[in-house]
């Protein structure tokens, strides 16, 4: 676990649901609200007020190991006549549910839908809004998001004898040759 994994909370609308999730270990998602994929190492999962005393509160998580997108009906063939039966749904294969040593609660009823937070935040985190924070001790959620596919660097800015500059401080021959230090 490193601290820019990436946790994506995810609403059990119902106690069946995690009955699912236990018996099954996948979780479904309709495509439709996660239209760009279901990328995170780990997936936590918030409860409901039908969970009763648990209500209201992140309770377990596990990690995601990998995930496919299939219709509703071949998720639940039991359910063939469902409304959104031929709707696609990722279907998110998990490994061990591990429960938390102190549930992540919201202090108030609010409706959760999807939070993308890091497994930094994700593990200091005692109440929901926690899961938002920001501050020099988390992970820049932006850069580690970027870094996946475009390799950034942090700029910084240098004051020499000539204009301020902002470089990532690396080089190539090229660059250095034509004094762009970039």
């Amino acid at each position: 676990m490193y601290p820019e994994d990436r946790v994506l909370i995810a609403p059990l609308p119902d106690p069946a649901d995690f009955a699912l999730l236990v018996k099954h270990g996948w979780y479904r998602i309709p495509q439709r609200h996660m239209p760009k994929g279901v990328y995170a190492e780990y997936f936590a999962f918030y409860f409901n007020g039908r969970f009763h005393d648990q209500k209201w509160a992140i309770h377990y998580y596990a990690p995601r190991l990998g995930h496919e997108l299939t219709t509703r009906r071949a998720l639940l063939p039991h359910q063939p006549d469902h409304p959104r039966a031929d709707n696609l749904y990722y279907k998110v294969q998990l490994g061990e549910l591990r429960p938390l040593s102190t549930p992540i609660v919201s202090l108030h009823w609010r409706r959760i839908t999807f939070i993308h937070t890091t497994w930094d935040r994700f593990q200091d985190a005692a109440e929901i809004n926690d899961l938002y924070l920001d501050g020099e001790e988390y992970v820049n959620r932006q850069f580690a998001a970027l870094k996946e596919g475009v390799h950034p660097a942090n700029l910084y800015k240098i004051k020499e004898n000539r204009s301020p500059y902002y470089s990532n401080g690396s080089y190539n021959a090229d660059s250095f040759a034509r004094g762009l230090y970039l």
